[in-house]
Parts: C-alpha cells; sequence; structure tokens
C-alpha cells in the first residue's frame, strides 16, 4: 500500500482525561480508510461512552506494533492475522483480541491489460514482494493450485514500492497488494491493474486486520470497552455511509482525496460488524496451512492465537 503522509498522532479526547480509562492503541499504517472504526469512534464520542480516553499512534516502522505491545509500551496494535501465527512463534507474548477487518485484502496484482491472464501464465515471470515468509507462502499456494512453484518465478523485493513496479514494468505481478488500495490508485493514474483474490486461488480465508494485546498483562474490561466503542461506529459507518466518509475525511486535509474516497467505499463492507466474534476453525485452519508450508515448527492451539474477550 503506497503511504500517505499523515500526522504521526491523532489523539482526540471527547471528555476530561481524569474520568477516562487511558487506552493507547498503535496503528499498523497510517491513517487511513482501514482504520475506519476507530476513528468514527472517537469523532462520535463512543470511546468516551465507555469512560476511555483513546490515544491512537501511528507507527514509523510498521513492524514495531506488535513488538510494543509485547513489551508493555501500548494497550492494544492493529496487526495482521497472519502475521500474529509467526509472531507467536517467535515468542511474542500475543493474542487477537478483537478483528477489524475481516476478510483478506491481499491479493495478487497485475496490469488489467498485459499478459497474465491467470496466475499460470506467471512461469518464468517476475513477481514483486515486499515482506518475506508469508507472502511467499501465500504466493506458492497460489501458484500449486495453478501447477506452479515458487521456483518457477524470480521473486523480487520491491520493499513497499508494489504498484510503482508493476506500473513501470519493474515485475510482471506483486504480491501483498490491497484490493482496496493498489487497485484504486492504479486506476487514478490511468493504468488498471487486476487481482487475482489470495482467498479464491487455494488460501484458507483469514482476518486481515486483527486487534493484539499483551496475554500476560490486558485488561480484558477495557478491552471490552474499547471493542464496543467500535462496533458502534461499525454500525454508524454501514447505516449513514456518506456521513461516516464525510467525518473521516474531515479529520485531516491528507484524508480527503479521491484515494482514500474510493478506498473508503471498497473498505467498508469488509469490517467486523462483530469485532469480539471470533471464528476457532478460521485460526485453527491458518495455523495448519502455516505448518504445511513449513514456517512454523508446531501447531499451536486456538487458545494459544485467539480469544474471545467476552467469555473471560
Amino acid at each position: 500500500m503506497k503511504p500517505v503522509v499523515f500526522a504521526t498522532i491523532l489523539s482526540l479526547f471527547a471528555a476530561p482525561l481524569w474520568a477516562q480509562d487511558q487506552v493507547t492503541l498503535l496503528l499498523d499504517w497510517f491513517v487511513n480508510p482501514d482504520h475506519g472504526p476507530v476513528i468514527i469512534a472517537q469523532e462520535k464520542g463512543y470511546f468516551a461512552d465507555q469512560n476511555l480516553a483513546v490515544t491512537v499512534i501511528a507507527p514509523a516502522d510498521p513492524s514495531a506494533p506488535p513488538k510494543m505491545v509485547a513489551a508493555g509500551q501500548a494497550d492494544l496494535a492493529l496487526s495482521y492475522q497472519p502475521q500474529l501465527h509467526l509472531q507467536i512463534h517467535e515468542g511474542l507474548p500475543l493474542q487477537r483480541v478483537g478483528t477489524l477487518v475481516a476478510t483478506p485484502l491481499n491479493c495478487l496484482l497485475v496490469l488489467a491489460d498485459g499478459p497474465i491472464k491467470t496466475p499460470a501464465d506467471l512461469k518464468g515471470r517476475k513477481v514483486g514482494y515486499s515482506v518475506g515468509g508469508v507472502e511467499e507462502a501465500v504466493l506458492g499456494q497460489m501458484l500449486k493450485t495453478h501447477g506452479l512453484a515458487l521456483d518457477d518465478v524470480e521473486l523480487i523485493n520491491v520493499n513497499w514500492s508494489l504498484s510503482p513496479a508493476l506500473m513501470s514494468g519493474q515485475v510482471d505481478a506483486v504480491i501483498g497488494a490491497f484490493r482496496n488500495f493498489e487497485l484504486n490508485q492504479m486506476d487514478i493514474e490511468g493504468v488498471p491493474g487486476r487481482c487475482f483474490y489470495v482467498e479464491e486461488e487455494g488460501l484458507p480465508p483469514y482476518d486481515e486486520l486483527i486487534y493484539v494485546a499483551n496475554k500476560n498483562t490486558m485488561n480484558v474490561d477495557k478491552i471490552r470497552r474499547f471493542l464496543a466503542a467500535t462496533e458502534k461506529a461499525t454500525q454508524f459507518i454501514i447505516n449513514h455511509p456518506a456521513e461516516s466518509w464525510e467525518m473521516f475525511a474531515n479529520t485531516a486535509p491528507e484524508l480527503n482525496d479521491d484515494l482514500n474516497r474510493r478506498a473508503w467505499a471498497d473498505t467498508q463492507p469488509r469490517f467486523a460488524l462483530r469485532p469480539t466474534a471470533m471464528d476457532a476453525g478460521r485460526y485453527a485452519t491458518f495455523e495448519a496451512f502455516l505448518y504445511d508450508a513449513g514456517l512454523i515448527p508446531v501447531v499451536n492451539p486456538v487458545s494459544d492465537i485467539a480469544i474471545d474477550v467476552t467469555a473471560r
């Protein structure tokens, strides 16, 4: 996803600080429509209604938030389900406590009018990526579905310049592009793209954006109230799409542009309507997928990965 410059810290309080419980949330990236329920909950005062003062921080390093939560430097972080599985195996004391975006956003992106009509056409071609490990496993599974293997393509690390690398011809496809952003960005720039959706190409479905907390130190009561506020904000977004977009866009001048407007519309149906709800089978299946791909040494029980905070 191409970053846009936003304020590093968005800290909006709707009531006196001394009357409220403090919660610090680290985002996964710069503020963007993926974070709609969080921003709307601030703007509508839903956090304050739950006696919470929430500080929202956009990271300088997108890989840092889960590590900071694991180190006790924040209450919550936004992360990704695939990465959470790996982070737990790396020893980070993290658990999923809620869901923000309940479907994959990741896709294999190609030029709409290019030579790649199916993933099978990637044989002998170049594929760009940003983050190794999970993205390689995802691509490997997609290729396997079409009778290919990773050895049949040339992998090129393009850092975070996914769509620019594709539009410039540096690569023939990119994995890790978000369908709600890169597709819109390319269309705006007059170079339409086409997505092959990971969940339609052999990947088990997963939660794209999740809230993670330190399993040893989390305050379950505050997390429940936080998620109740974001659930109410999601309902407002669904019921009032135009008004919620205007509210979101007016929080910072950089947000009010065509890319974010399009991304808002595309992301809206993917927000988790029940952020506390947990599909244990989804987490078990993805853990097994990572094990079969050789990315994790053992299969952890779901209880080590994700919890339903309403049941605690």
